[in-house]
């Protein structure tokens, strides 16, 4: 994908543009934007529409973790009419990093301080900690930018040590216990996902916990609970769609006691 001023900036001439064309080698998008046979369909039809991908939509493309049902999410100059993105969720507010004209997608800063402002905070939550699992971007960057309050506050509770967006889930949804919680502690040889007081262990399965993956995770359960913890192993679809059933089994677990040294 080019923009045609950026090609007459680089030496090239309206001529040998309009022959690549004609030749096959170049597709015209439209008016002031060309691509090549095999450029990605996504880029052409942003550069189309006049938008940059953004929000979940570029987080997914960067190997974020995104948890999102719905059409594409865009960005289109604040002060811009417009656009013809359909179905698409058009962001118009302006970016903390400005945008390069011939960029299509929207640096990491702007996607993830977009998506603050869209998503609900948890999901919010598991995009910026899986950027700083990463190392996509730092927290001093992110300090250094205009911020919102949706924000400024997933700066200050973000922690870059997640291993998925499910475990981003869950401290939030636990603060109002007012016991410890404490992730990736490592036990027995490995780490577990939450360990909640000083005994009892949350472990969540995502779509690897197969084969010989899960039979590894049935010996450590087994090691654990022989050391005196206690176990409870949950799925993700419990996590994102059934979570009260998960909360019941913490809640009744701590009340008898099984979170204490005993």
């Amino acid at each position: 994908m080019a923009r045609t001023a950026t090609l007459l900036d680089q030496g090239w001439t309206r001529h040998a543009i309009a022959v690549a064309v004609t030749n096959g080698q170049l597709v015209r998008v439209k008016k002031g934007w060309v691509a090549t046979p095999d450029a990605d369909p996504v880029l052409v039809s942003a550069a189309r529409d006049g938008v940059v991908l953004t929000c979940v939509t570029q987080a997914h493309r960067l190997g974020l973790w995104v948890l999102h049902e719905g059409g594409p999410h865009v960005a289109a100059p604040h002060n811009s009419g417009a656009v013809r993105a359909r179905s698409a969720h058009v962001h118009w507010a302006r970016p903390p990093v400005p945008r390069h004209p011939d960029s299509l997608e929207d640096p990491i800063e702007n996607v993830l301080v977009i998506a603050a402002g869209c998503q609900p905070y948890e999901r919010a939550l598991a995009m910026w900690e899986s950027a700083l699992n990463r190392s996509l971007v730092d927290r001093d960057t992110l300090r250094g930018l205009r911020l919102g309050p949706a924000a400024r506050r997933l700066i200050d509770e973000a922690v870059p040590w997640r291993d998925s967006g499910l475990e981003s889930f869950v401290p939030p949804r636990l603060r109002w216990m007012r016991l410890p919680v404490r992730s990736q502690i490592w036990i027995a040889g490995r780490p577990v996902d939450f360990l909640i007081g000083e005994r009892l262990v949350l472990q969540i399965d995502g779509g690897t916990h197969v084969g010989a993956q899960r039979e590894k995770d049935i010996a450590h359960d087994a090691r654990l609970m022989l050391m005196g913890y206690h176990v409870i192993r949950v799925g993700y679809s419990q996590v994102v769609h059934r979570w009260p059933e998960v909360q019941d089994l913490i809640t009744r677990a701590v009340a008898q006691g099984l979170h204490r040294a005993r």
